[in-house]
């Protein structure tokens, strides 16, 4: 197989649903070899949930691969719930599925949100983890939400976000997250999947450093936007759950000895090359690797195939 590619695609051998508590209940599954080497996939978001191409970053000849969805998204229910719904809660859930699975120790392999979780759950459980992947770093700071629901990626994509700001009133504007989040949890489902739809678009409309105009014509599937628009916003309007606003950063000392790869690309106007910088910097042992002709999509040539050399060297 070329490193260029995914390896082919995979069903899993098995799939089940994990009551978690609070009423959740999360999908989760396992593909390629179930005594193979353990390694969790983190997807985006928050609220993104999990795809078929997320199973094919790994040899399946030699992997244990697991999924899940997210509280709230993709195949998990109650579908788009809030309730009880923060990242420590997402953390518990993670450790509840690897005691599920009895999986001493697993690689965590995760982009954009993903990474932010990836992150947090390693510097909690530091000793559960053998290897870190993370692609898109988001650090969840203020200024890398600010940066791109306030002024910075709309300076890179002026007419993507004329259409996010529009249906706004001018004088809610200085508060888009805010602004949103009250009509995401409106009472009025036309009106929460109206505005579900325009979020969901401005993030799909900037993730690639050469856009797919056939792509952005399309709109995102109304039930996936709901649930990715939902939950996304809930989390930064509420800045994580986060203690403090430099969390990450200032706890990466539990994270010593642990290899890491960061796969980032130089024109990731999402999650901007500036997070993956900080993070190898604090990280000794981290390898970072920025992608000159790629911007946030883990699916770009570029970063695929550098996902690809990442899992098979930490294979061999």
């Amino acid at each position: 197989m070329s490193n260029s590619s995914l390896f082919p695609p995979i069903q899993p051998y098995r799939s089940g649903r994990l009551p978690v508590g609070e009423g959740h209940e999360l999908y989760f599954e396992e593909s390629g070899n179930k005594d193979g080497k353990p390694v969790l996939f983190l997807h985006g978001g928050p609220g993104g949930g999990c795809a078929p191409a997320h199973r094919r970053f790994w040899d399946p000849s030699r992997h244990r691969i697991v999924l899940f969805d997210q509280r709230g998204c993709g195949r998990s229910t109650p579908f788009a719930s809030l309730d009880s719904n923060t990242t420590w809660h997402l953390i518990s859930d993670i450790e509840q599925l690897r005691q599920h699975l009895e999986i001493e120790r697993w690689q965590i392999f995760g982009g954009s949100w993903g990474s932010t979780l990836g992150l947090i759950y390693a510097i909690k459980h530091p000793h559960r983890v053998t290897e870190m992947i993370f692609r898109g770093v988001f650090l969840l700071r203020a200024q890398d939400i600010d940066w791109f629901y306030r002024d910075g990626a709309s300076r890179f994509f002026p007419d993507a976000w004329a259409r996010f700001i529009d249906p706004i009133p001018e004088g809610e504007r200085d508060q888009l997250v805010e602004a949103y989040y009250r009509r995401l949890t409106s009472e009025n489902q036309a009106e929460r999947s109206r505005f579900a739809q325009v979020w969901s678009t401005w993030e799909t409309s900037t993730a690639r450093l050469l856009p797919e105009p056939a792509l952005e014509a399309k709109a995102p599937p109304t039930k996936f936007a709901e649930a990715f628009a939902r939950i996304e916003c809930h989390y930064f309007i509420h800045r994580g759950f986060l203690e403090r606003d430099n969390y990450i950063l200032d706890n990466l000392e539990h994270l010593k000895g642990i290899p890491c790869t960061i796969v980032q690309g130089r024109y990731d106007v999402i999650c901007p090359p500036t997070g993956a910088y900080a993070l190898h910097q604090t990280l000794p042992q981290s390898r970072l690797e920025f992608i000159n002709d790629a911007g946030h999509s883990a699916l770009e040539p570029g970063i695929r195939s550098a996902l690809v050399e990442a899992t098979q060297a930490f294979q061999r």
